[in-house]
């Protein structure tokens, strides 16, 4: 989805960003988050994006972190997203879409006197993440492909073709990791994968075991 306003790099993102912790919800570069907004702390954090540069950064938490006075200790790694879509729906939720504009590093949460949290982060680690496309030649897209005919075949789902065919690297592996049913920590490490490469290889290592676990009687997850 188109935004009004594009990031060229890092330089042009702010310091610090509020937070919105989501178990097993991934969000990547150039793609599109639905969310639904119900809770009184993120509808005041949606009220103060929209007041200000519509970004919220999308993080998980760190289990091995424990808990701390304002909620759980936080994953390391996040993407912060760009409200692009926005409406009401009469009995008190938002229903948004957030667009990905690029990973960040948390470097240290803030002590704020809002319901939600907000942390500084650092964007200069992911300025390949600015450049569409980047690294998506390097891509073994037939084996992506095969894996996911393997994986649909196997919990006897259908699948547009057509569209998938059609989809460029980049969107085809960013969308695949986003919808996959998998754990918070293989989302994480998708979303902390070095390049589209190797998040790729990510995906398909992943599935593959999913698909052996099922083959030995296993817990057989679908696509989400």
């Amino acid at each position: 989805m188109p935004m009004n306003r594009p990031y060229q790099g890092p330089d042009e993102l702010p310091d610090s960003v509020p937070l919105f912790p989501l178990e097993g919800v991934l969000l990547l570069p150039r793609c599109q988050l639905p969310l639904n907004i119900f809770e009184p702390r993120y509808l005041a954090m949606i009220d103060a994006a929209m007041a200000g540069d519509r970004l919220i950064g999308m993080i998980q938490s760190d289990p091995r972190g424990g808990a701390l006075p304002h909620g759980p200790a936080l994953a390391a790694v996040g993407c912060v997203g760009r409200i692009t879509e926005l409406a009401e729906t009469g009995d008190g939720r938002y229903v948004l879409s957030l667009s990905g504009v690029a990973r960040f590093r948390l470097l240290e949460e803030l002590a704020v006197d809002t319901p939600f949290r907000r942390a500084r982060v650092d964007f200069t680690a992911f300025a390949d993440d600015f450049i569409p496309n980047r690294g998506a030649d390097q891509v073994d897209r037939g084996q992506l492909l095969r894996t996911l005919a393997s994986y649909l075949d196997a919990n006897k789902l259908e699948a547009d073709w057509d569209n998938i065919k059609g989809a460029p690297n980049e969107t085809l592996v960013n969308n695949l990791a986003m919808m996959s049913p998998f754990g918070a920590r293989e989302k994480q490490a998708l979303l902390e994968a070095a390049d589209l490469r190797t998040r790729a290889e990510i995906l398909v290592a992943v599935t593959e075991m999913t698909l052996a676990r099922t083959a030995d009687g296993g817990d057989n997850t679908p696509l989400q």
